[in-house]
């Protein structure tokens, strides 16, 4: 029979491993969030609902009244005053759609971590100090929601035809914070990630890669917000702004140079990690965060390039919209390839 103190280890390892299981299928959904979420803007379905109703809006329209009462609704806004004018209700019924999808599977994260969180305390599976770390996670929901309809409410108004590239960028940082946190909850539950990495070069270029990813991705909401890609889609050359009140020329530049310094930043990682190679899990994780930066990279240059070709006609441009969203979600694994970096990687004076 095995000692008491064995046992009871075991059954908090196995504890351990479920919630970390349970987190990490809400890091699953929340990368498919914020694909939902690029799906959304690049189609230009976000203002398609114009108003919040927690519980009454989970369900779409169920009936050929219902939809028309919602598409009269979205054409009391200027974007379809001035933009999407031209809108059937067959159209509209696209758009609503993945901002409807985009809201549901919202709502979806949130009953799963909730029912996930009362059935591990029913069961006694979390001990006191995963407390603290679920009411944060629960907070961070919470703020991301309430910025998203802060977002949505920003295009609503008059004069306004897509939401602030601030109040975007916003949502999409926060989605990302949201993400970053609960992935690093889940790493520290997991056996695999309690061995460290004691190095304090690697550590401070790791901390140089997050600071560069997190103004990256600043950048990278304002691009999206400001529609910023169509005014240089041409690499690799690329002229100064001439007029540095511009906001949209620059935002485009600063996020171009960027990239450079992060990519220059990320083969300088990529090196200086060699002398651990034989880290099996550190080894695989440079390997693939250096990987994964190099398509970024080449799905930049595509992306931005594909900006040219919008059809005239429908103002659509189907390319760019798998490839911005494809570029988004490399973006978030990169993200995370970085927080498991950064959990495993510590400088040589920590513990």
């Amino acid at each position: 029979m095995l000692p008491l103190q064995t046992m009871n280890e075991k059954n908090l390892q196995k504890n351990n491993r479920q919630v970390a299981i349970w987190l990490l299928i809400g890091v699953g959904m929340i990368v498919i969030q914020v694909v939902l979420g690029g799906i959304t803007r690049l189609t230009e379905s976000g203002l398609s609902i114009t108003e919040w109703k927690p519980i009454t809006g989970a369900l779409p329209p169920l009936s050929e009244a219902a939809w028309q009462q919602e598409f009269e609704k979205y054409k009391n806004i200027d974007q379809f005053k001035y933009f999407h004018q031209h809108y059937t209700l067959s159209d509209f019924k696209f758009i609503f759609f993945w901002e409807w999808a985009h809201r549901f599977w919202a709502r979806l994260i949130g009953l799963v971590f909730a029912a996930g969180f009362i059935y591990f305390i029913i069961k006694k599976k979390m001990n006191a100090s995963m407390i603290k770390p679920m009411i944060i996670l629960f907070l961070l929901g919470g703020i991301q929601g309430a910025i998203g309809w802060i977002m949505v409410k920003s295009g609503l108004v008059p004069e306004k035809y897509f939401v602030g590239h601030v109040e975007l960028t916003t949502h999409f940082i926060a989605a990302l914070i949201l993400l970053f946190y609960t992935l690093w909850f889940a790493l520290r539950l997991l056996p695999s990630f309690k061995e460290k990495i004691k190095d304090k070069a690697i550590s401070t270029i790791l901390n140089l890669l997050l600071v560069l990813v997190f103004f990256q991705l600043v950048f990278g909401g304002f691009m999206a917000g400001l529609k910023a890609a169509p005014i240089g889609s041409s690499w690799p050359l690329i002229n100064l702004p001439a007029n540095f009140d511009d906001i949209i020329y620059c935002t485009h530049f600063f996020h171009r140079g960027i990239a450079y310094v992060l990519f220059f930043a990320g083969i300088l990682f990529f090196v200086k990690g060699k002398k651990f190679a034989h880290a099996s899990l550190f080894n695989r994780l440079r390997w693939g965060f250096f990987l994964f930066l190099l398509i970024q990279v080449l799905l930049g240059i595509s992306t931005l390039m594909s900006a040219s070709s919008i059809n005239t006609e429908t103002g659509k441009n189907t390319l760019f919209v798998i490839l911005g969203v494809t570029h988004q979600f490399i973006a978030m694994v990169l993200v995370m390839y970085l927080c498991a970096l950064r959990f495993l990687v510590r400088s040589s004076s920590r513990t």
